[in-house]
């Protein structure tokens, strides 16, 4: 397993092989228009700016996101959580990378970041995840972590809008 705290790797880009037990996590949103919009939201979400105006903690093994790169999400300070990048998607109007989580992590699951540059111009952000608790702490707050997950998705989603808007020319969604 390479250190991930679940067998699953890979699978918020290949879909399915789920075991039971986990929560799933799909969010869609509209950021922008066009491949200005396209090209900063990526810029974004390669080089963590996105994760940064959260806002979390992010350290990360590499300046961009890349293959097997370590990163550790740190909220309000205190809660760590190290992840790994289990694929990165680079090609025309797809851009995006998911990390899965590693001993230590509240959470035992994949968490993905997916941009695409429709035919028509939107450019739309999907989170995808599936996780499980992973320790104690998560146990215990049950039914509180898929809607704090579902807050963090939204939040992403609102913040890469707003850093789509200040490419030139862009329409945000």
């Amino acid at each position: 397993m390479n250190g991930f705290s679940y067998p699953e790797v890979g699978a918020t880009l290949h879909g399915g092989g789920l075991r039971p037990g986990y929560s799933r996590l799909y969010h869609r949103v509209r950021i922008g228009q066009g491949t200005d919009a396209f090209r900063v939201a990526a810029e974004a979400l390669g080089t963590f700016r996105m994760h940064r105006r959260l806002p979390v903690g992010v350290t990360a093994s590499a300046p961009r996101a890349e293959l097997g790169a370590d990163v550790t999400v740190t909220l309000a300070g205190v809660v760590r959580a190290p992840c790994r990048i289990v694929w990165v998607v680079d090609e025309p109007g797809r851009y995006g990378w998911a990390y899965g989580t590693l001993a230590g992590h509240p959470e035992c699951g994949e968490e993905a970041f997916l941009l695409t540059l429709a035919s028509k111009g939107d450019v739309w952000f999907d989170v995808i995840a599936f996780s499980r608790p992973g320790g104690r702490a998560a146990r215990m707050l049950g039914g509180l972590v898929p809607v704090m997950q579902r807050l963090y998705a939204r939040r992403c989603g609102m913040v890469l809008r707003g850093i789509a808007r200040t490419a030139p020319g862009a329409v945000a969604g």
